[in-house]
């Protein structure tokens, strides 16, 4: 197994086809073809399923592939530091659920990093695809919560996707409102009171379930329902039509100055935010500075 395979693998996979990877590579489409049959006979495994239609990842392959990526990234920064005599450009990407608080500890590793060159990334995101960038090292950790509810399904699926849960704080529901809501000017807010506005969620897309969803207290029937993919999305329909989320309550007002508010919820439960990291990968300083800055924020609750 080479490095240059490995490269290979991941061209294939993006561009889901030996003919345009070829291409791309400035190869022949016969030594590609050759080049990744010959590893996958190496390793005793279908790294991709051909067929009529084309060319797919099994499920192997997408294993495989997570760990191609990690191990060419290390070779791509080992080449920058050692052989063009220059810093090596840093990389993270951090998936999470639709959290301000995840976006300012982001502001915050920026800040403190300080370099001339970096690539960062920050990716809000549905629940599963959280899991299925750290499973397969697209990202370096994700944030999203636990409950009563869903913490049996959620760590099954962290379990077999070879993933870790560390908790970083704790925090009971709360709903988020525009400042002229109805309910704005209340200490906290029962369940019941909320039954004529409208509720907000974000959709989960193909792997739509109760147990993935953002919003605590999932199972909940609404007599209106309004599901968004887009964080700003969310402020705009709270501010303009009287309608309310359930989230963590963790809030950087800076944003948004008095538009939103944050009241507790009338109810017995708990979300636990956590960041999912992957066991096989070493946490890299990047991610721990990133933690840290979450736990800070956890500090001010």
């Amino acid at each position: 197994m080479t490095l240059q395979q490995l490269k290979y693998v991941i061209e294939v996979a993006a561009k889901g086809s030996i003919n345009e990877a070829a291409k791309s590579l400035f190869l022949s489409q016969p030594s590609l073809s050759n080049a990744i049959r010959d590893l996958e006979e190496e390793l005793n495994l279908t790294l991709f399923l051909r067929t009529n239609r084309g060319i797919k990842l099994s499920t192997e392959g997408a294993e495989f592939l997570g760990y191609a990526r990690q191990v060419v990234q290390q070779a791509e920064l080992l080449e920058e530091k050692y052989l063009h005599n220059k810093p090596s450009k840093q990389k993270f990407a951090v998936s999470t659920q639709h959290y301000a608080f995840t976006a300012n500890a982001f502001v915050d590793l920026i800040k403190e990093f300080g370099s001339d060159e970096y690539e960062f990334t920050l990716r809000e995101t549905k629940t599963y695809d959280i899991i299925d960038d750290v499973r397969h090292f697209r990202s370096d950790l994700g944030v999203l919560y636990l409950s009563s509810f869903n913490e049996t399904v959620i760590r099954k699926l962290l379990r077999e996707s070879n993933l870790l849960f560390t908790e970083i704080f704790a925090v009971r529901p709360h709903i988020f409102l525009g400042r002229d809501h109805p309910l704005a000017g209340e200490t906290s807010v029962r369940l019941a009171q909320l039954e004529e506005y409208p509720c907000l969620t974000f959709e989960q897309g193909e792997h739509n379930s109760f147990y993935f969803s953002e919003e605590i207290l999932s199972t909940l029937d609404h007599k209106k329902s309004i599901k968004i993919t887009d964080r700003a999305a969310i402020i705009n329909l709270l501010i303009g039509v009287d309608a309310y989320t359930i989230a963590t309550g963790v809030f950087p007002y800076y944003l948004h100055g008095d538009d939103i508010i944050a009241i507790p919820l009338e109810v017995d439960e708990t979300m636990r935010i956590g960041v999912v990291t992957h066991r096989d990968a070493v946490i890299s300083p990047l991610a721990e500075i990133y933690i840290a800055a979450l736990r800070r924020i956890a500090d001010t609750l």
